[in-house]
């Protein structure tokens, strides 16, 4: 088998061709017109189907005239997207450091035990899929668990089965669940202006305000103030990959730290957390890094 006929084998076709392509039509529609939309079009498309189906790609490269092998390397290259389907709920498990001596493997194993799967697979109903990964952000609340983007912290072996009951009873983000949910307001850590924008709110909350550059370019970018959501809006079009200057929209100063990015290695941007604490994000676009300090 040649290594193109090994790739291929690897793509999944839509369930049903004729309204994934309806809805792909209506998710290029709604960015249509945004400057350097490749990204969010595909978190919609993963959002929609959970995973990046062939035939969306190759639909996405047509729309968006743009070469399939662009659309194929966006995709591959952020670890938030999937190739493969994925179940109705997700699941993370942090092992990075402070979560492993915290006892995250134990609780890894214990989700897994319970579902009857390792990390990486899915349940044969499809319901679930649990995956590890080496840091999730937030070290100060470990053991960590995302369940369909909600935080669970300080998880134990005996927290697993509510946590998976929340999943299975759709109590995700309601009262009724057990998942920290983690709002942060933040402000910039050299003139202390809060950064918090209520005229533009993302996830229903106020976003966070920055201005970004790249070259000449320069513009507002806008952030979900939802821990762990990768929700965003720019003024301007910020290439994939692309490494971004932040500047505090008050006092102007650099906000680009010396710290590296665990993912990319780019620089980390720091913001201060009201009430203690900061939080600090990956300089280069489309990165999903977001590291939460926390006293």
């Amino acid at each position: 088998m040649t290594a193109a006929e090994i790739k291929e084998e690897r793509w999944f076709a839509p369930p049903d061709a004729g309204d994934d392509e309806l809805d792909v039509a209506e998710i290029l529609q709604k960015h249509a017109g945004q400057r350097g939309g490749l990204i969010a079009v595909l978190a919609d498309i993963q959002s929609r189907w959970g995973y990046l189906p062939e035939s969306a790609l190759r639909s996405v490269s047509a729309a968006m005239d743009r070469p399939l092998a662009d659309v194929y390397g966006i995709a591959t290259f952020y670890r938030a997207f999937s190739l493969t389907p994925r179940g109705e709920h997700l699941i993370c498990v942090c092992l990075g450091t402070a979560c492993h001596v915290r006892g995250g493997p134990g609780v890894a194993e214990e989700i897994g035990r319970q579902l009857g799967i390792h990390s990486g697979q899915t349940t044969d109903d499809g319901r679930f899929t649990l995956e590890t990964v080496n840091c999730l952000g937030a070290c100060a609340l470990g053991p960590v668990v995302v369940i369909d983007g909600h935080y669970y912290s300080k998880v134990t072996r005996l927290r697993v089965a509510g946590m998976l009951e929340d999943a299975r009873e759709g109590r995700l983000g309601t009262a009724e669940g057990r998942e920290h949910r983690l709002p942060i307001e933040v402000a910039c850590p050299r003139c202390n202006h809060s950064l918090m924008d209520a005229g533009h709110p993302i996830d229903e909350r106020p976003s966070i305000r920055v201005t970004v550059g790249f070259g000449e370019d320069y513009g507002h970018l806008r952030l979900s103030s939802w821990f762990g959501s990768q929700r965003s809006g720019s003024e301007s079009e910020i290439p994939a990959g692309r490494l971004t200057d932040f500047l505090c929209p008050y006092c102007h100063q650099g906000l680009t730290g010396t710290d590296a990015c665990p993912e990319c290695e780019a620089p980390l941007v720091t913001l201060l957390v009201r009430g203690g604490g900061a939080v600090r994000l990956c300089s280069r676009q489309g990165c999903p890094t977001r590291r939460l300090d926390l006293p």
